[in-house]
């Protein structure tokens, strides 16, 4: 129930805030950021945690922001799939 409110916040916030890019700061590669407000328009995406439950106490914590999805993540490939030949295909 927390994930699913905690995802709800994500998304409420990233509709109704329109942030410029000049306005945003940005680092880090990890699937999840902790997004927060440092003031005069300032906005702070820290992303370099694994899960959402690694984020949250860096949000929870008074620093006025949120965890989201990292946009700019790009998961490593993972192994080749293998696929077993039909045993009555040549």
């Amino acid at each position: 129930m927390t994930r699913i409110l905690l995802v709800t916040a994500a998304a409420m916030a990233l509709l109704c805030c329109n942030i410029p890019s000049g306005q945003a700061q940005s680092y880090g590669n990890a699937p999840w950021c902790a997004v927060t407000d440092q003031g005069a328009g300032q906005v702070v995406w820290d992303c370099e945690y694994q899960t959402v439950q690694q984020c949250a106490p860096n949000v929870v914590a008074g620093n006025r922001g949120f965890c989201n999805l990292n946009p700019d993540f790009v998961a490593p490939p993972g192994p080749p799939l293998h696929r077993r030949k039909h045993p009555y295909r040549q």
